[in-house]
């Protein structure tokens, strides 16, 4: 009896794997003749589901007055606390759509953990000073700013220079 069943679950993630499969390619071929996800896709740690995802759930990035608003949007920027003027900095807010949050971050948990090839002064500066999770999670901040800067400006982001640049 448990093998019928565990043969039975196999076969129910064969299907799903499928599934998957079917959608990526859909998603691949819709790609083609969107320029703003091409745009996204060249930002590092950036794949083909975070770029269809911000575009979907987003649409126009200029409803969003600045980059941290937008990383606010996501919940990626800190929560503030102060009074008497002085303003303390906490953990990340995680407001916003959970989903929409994690896949910057699993993005940027990439980046901190491959950049062997690329290596990134910035991030070995950070992770000197901070903890592994906070850099994700401020590389994932940095991200969604740059994500906003290439679809509210019209930009495009060359990965040699870690910058964003004019669009021709």
């Amino acid at each position: 009896m448990l093998l019928d069943t565990v043969h039975q679950q196999l076969k129910r993630l064969e299907g799903m794997d499928k599934d998957i499969a079917d959608i990526e390619k859909r998603l691949t071929l819709w790609k083609k003749n969107q320029v703003a996800v091409t745009r996204l896709m060249a930002i590092p740690g950036v794949g083909l589901l975070t770029a269809t995802a911000i575009i979907a759930t987003v649409g126009d990035m200029k409803s969003f007055r600045s980059g941290r608003e937008f990383a606010a949007f996501l919940g990626l920027v800190p929560r503030q606390s102060g009074t008497g003027g002085k303003v303390r900095l906490l953990g990340i807010s995680k407001r916003g759509d959970v989903y929409l949050r994690t896949l910057p971050t699993h993005g940027a948990r990439v980046v901190v953990n491959f950049q062997i090839r690329n290596r990134n002064p910035w991030i070995d500066k950070l992770l000197s000073r901070r903890p592994h999770n906070v850099a994700v999670v401020a590389l994932a901040n940095k991200m969604a700013r740059m994500i906003w800067a290439l679809l509210a400006k019209g930009r495009s982001c060359d990965p040699q220079y870690q910058g964003v640049v004019a669009a021709a």
